[in-house]
């Protein structure tokens, strides 16, 4: 009995640890490349939603909150948006190489798709029924676009700055871009660095 007790006490059993739950992302190169592949197909009229249905709700690569961050700086960089995002997706799960075969994945068919379109194009410009058809597509990208910055109007709940603050923003650049005509220069650097300047500084004072 005594050896029992002393085998309790010299070695007691470790507590289990529950693993975490592995995060979704690519398995390898070539998923990452037909992921994007897919993804640009997808993309006629209204790239936006689809990319954010593709990576944030059905594979579950990022969430809401870090896919309007990173759209938010690819916006700001050089060069199409969805392309710049592609870059950054696949650097951060397979660093260089990743970044070039995301780039290829949503480069390469689509250009092929895209050089046909054109040519076919060429051959019925002057076709009324076909310009009709294509202002009907552009009203619906419009909807599509919309109804994609309403689905992540959710993730500024957890911004810094609060809900008010960023509705009051966000409504500041509509106006200044709709109503008031404003260069994007001066929007994206006057009303995005004022966001930049307050969000630092909230975070500051959280932090202390």
């Amino acid at each position: 009995m005594r050896d029992d007790n002393r085998r309790m006490t010299e070695s007691p059993e470790a507590p289990t640890e529950v693993p975490a739950e592995r995060r979704p992302q690519p398995n390898s190169l070539s998923d990452l490349f037909f992921s994007f592949t897919l993804l640009a197909l997808q993309g006629f009229g209204g790239v936006l939603a689809v990319v954010q249905h593709e990576l944030v709700e059905k594979k579950r690569w990022m969430t809401r909150e870090e896919f309007v961050e990173d759209w938010a700086v690819a916006q700001i960089m050089p060069g199409p948006n969805v392309v710049n995002l592609s870059l950054m997706i696949g650097d951060r799960y397979f660093g260089l190489r990743g970044a070039m075969v995301a780039l290829a994945g949503m480069l390469a068919v689509p250009l092929l798709v895209v050089l046909g379109l054109a040519l076919i194009y060429a051959q019925f410009a002057d076709n009324p029924q076909v310009a009709g058809a294509l202002r009907g597509m552009g009203a619906v990208a419009a909807g599509l676009i919309t109804a994609t910055g309403l689905k992540l109007m959710s993730a500024l709940r957890r911004h810094p700055l609060g809900v008010p603050a960023c509705i009051a923003l966000g409504t500041a650049t509509f106006a200044g871009i709709v109503i008031l005509r404003w260069p994007l220069a001066f929007v994206l650097f006057g009303l995005g660095g004022l966001s930049c300047v307050l969000t630092y500084r909230k975070i500051g004072k959280a932090g202390t």
